[in-house]
């Protein structure tokens, strides 16, 4: 009988308590799972890693903002198939992560809102975004996100074996201006080091020679895309570009026969001269060259691919927070408002993780001058290039010319046939999609 008095007492009392009444936003990320070392953490200064940064964030705007309520949902990279599944259901989250190069596939279907009116409540100017953040998440002349960062390829250089390769000059690394510098600069280097100028990952990962093909046909205002179903690869320009990569593979000047991961594993154990990967690797890079006894202790620096063709116009990509298509009430508007309001203030402290800023203002802060080697690639924020904002299937488009290159850079195809190629497999994508 007291059991059961007691039971009756609890369902009184739960049916009796007050209803949660604040608004509740849904914000879905991705950046990895890390609540065992950050779950409870709001120091934000404190927190190191792309996850533990924003995770910590999350935790500060919850404790900050009593009055929302604030549901997260952490996501596997990237996050797409789960938000697709989402939207369709009717039920999409309130605040997403999104690479800026997959905004068009979601704004030329009106999928996701132009955020100006949400930016204006945040009290955030666009106009105090970098320039390649801007052009990351403004597609036909409207915005589709809050820009989080901008993200691009460098160059990672051993500056030991630079110097072995006489390659260096008052303590920086002498990079090449032209093609046929690059290939002299690569050839001296092998024969005074007997390693490879260039660390590549060119096992499943097209990401890198895709990049490098966009970048310099950027640099040189080749058409790539002349409208939003039709891509331009057979081209004088496209051709010098994938040779020389061909030359670079024919002559053993760089690593053919890696994945990521086993150049990763090249590169900080000395076995090459310079690794052209992300903005991302600059964190990790910089932590083995403090580390005692490592190839790269002392030896580490960065910069921004160098100017072989044209002017500096690096290819590059970006997160953003962008906003499925839902109605809200007001009062869900104005949370989400203040949650992006809240994001903007640490944009110095998203910086840390290697990737750039997207408000110009933190480029300019003494502290993030501070960091390591950010005087050296703070210029890929103002000159960092995207491809047009109509440009859809980025991903699905940048697998297609990859195959091909491979072919081309390998040899097993001719360098005009695989350009070929690649043009009339991405126009037939084009010409597939509704």
């Amino acid at each position: 009988m007291r059991c059961f008095a007691a039971l009756a007492l609890t369902v009184l009392l739960a049916g009796c308590s007050a209803p949660d009444d604040r608004p509740t936003i849904v914000v879905q990320r991705f950046f990895g799972e890390c609540g065992a070392v950050y779950g409870n953490s709001t120091e934000v200064a404190q927190a190191e890693t792309e996850c533990g940064i924003l995770t910590t964030l999350i935790n500060r705007f919850e404790a900050e903002n009593p009055d929302i309520r604030l549901k997260v949902n952490v996501v596997a990279w990237p996050g797409y198939p789960q938000l697709a599944a989402q939207m369709a259901a009717g039920d999409p989250p309130d605040l997403v992560t999104m690479h800026q190069s997959v905004i068009s596939d979601y704004s030329s279907r009106g999928l996701i809102e132009p955020v100006e009116p949400l930016l204006a409540q945040a009290k955030i100017d666009p106009t105090g975004f970098t320039p390649a953040a801007r052009a990351g998440v403004e597609k036909e002349g409207r915005l589709y996100g809050m820009p989080w960062d901008t993200i691009g390829r460098l160059f990672h250089i051993n500056t030991e074996l630079m110097a072995q390769a006489g390659l260096m000059h008052d303590g920086k690394p002498v990079l090449p201006a032209s093609p046929e510098e690059l290939l002299a600069h690569a050839r001296q280097f092998k024969e005074r080091t007997g390693k490879p100028y260039l660390i590549q990952a060119q096992v499943s990962a097209p990401d890198f020679t895709v990049a490098f093909l966009y970048t310099y046909l950027l640099a040189q205002d080749a058409p790539i895309y002349p409208d939003d179903r039709h891509i331009r690869l057979d081209t004088p320009e496209a051709r010098a570009i994938v040779t020389l990569m061909r030359q670079l593979n024919a002559e053993g000047l760089t690593t053919t026969d890696q994945d990521f991961p086993a150049a990763t594993a090249a590169f900080t154990q000395g076995k090459g001269g310079i690794f052209p990967v992300g903005t991302w690797m600059l964190g990790p890079y910089d932590a083995e060259a403090a580390r005692d006894g490592s190839p790269l202790k002392g030896h580490y620096a960065v910069a921004p691919f160098p100017q072989l063709w044209g002017t500096a116009a690096p290819f590059v990509d970006g997160h953003a927070w962008v906003v499925p298509a839902a109605e809200r009430s007001a009062a869900e508007r104005a949370a989400m408002a203040r949650f992006l309001a809240f994001l903007s203030r640490y944009s110095y402290d998203w910086s840390r993780t290697g990737q750039l800023p997207a408000f110009a203002a933190v480029l300019d802060r003494a502290a993030f001058r501070a960091l390591p080697h950010r005087e050296d690639i703070a210029a890929l924020a103002r000159t960092g290039k995207q491809l047009p904002g109509y440009v859809e299937r980025q991903s699905a488009v940048q697998g297609l010319i990859g195959e091909e290159l491979e072919a081309a850079i390998t040899g097993t195809k001719p360098v005009e046939t695989a350009l070929k190629d690649a043009e009339r497999r991405v126009n037939r994508l084009y010409a597939q999609m509704m």
